[in-house]
């Protein structure tokens, strides 16, 4: 299958699957004219990654998850490790998101939006104290 097929096929960009392929995370076989050829496997393993990358894993994390699925003599232990390590990130943006949307409601409450250019959020926004 050529590369249009295997983005059809994954509903990866062809960009992507490019990309994937300079990084070294796929290696589809070349024709003799160079074209790429796209085997079961590449299709399967490009949409392991697609997956991998839809749920925030890195490309070094998506690399390790890739070689650990390739891997039959794996540790489970190895891919939960990695896969812990990448919640305990989300759950950090989480906490920081609220955060920001906890300040971010405050000023947005503390300011009149009316004609007068005193501004709770600009002060904020310019390290001042908050009128």
């Amino acid at each position: 299958m050529n590369i249009q097929g295997a983005s059809e096929k994954t509903g990866l960009p062809a960009k992507t699957i490019r990309y994937y392929e300079d990084i070294g995370l796929i290696q589809p076989d070349r024709a003799a004219n160079g074209y790429r050829h796209f085997s079961t496997r590449d299709l399967h393993n490009l949409t392991f990654l697609a997956r991998a990358r839809a749920l925030g894993f890195t490309i070094e994390d998506c690399r390790a998850l890739l070689g650990l699925y390739e891997d039959e003599s794996r540790a489970s232990a190895e891919v939960k490790t990695i896969a812990q390590k990448h919640l305990q990130a989300i759950e950090e943006k989480i906490r920081d998101l609220q955060t920001m949307r906890e300040t971010l409601s405050d000023l947005v409450t503390s300011c009149h939006g009316d004609n007068r250019p005193d501004c709770p959020i600009l002060s904020d926004l310019g390290g001042s104290s908050r009128d």
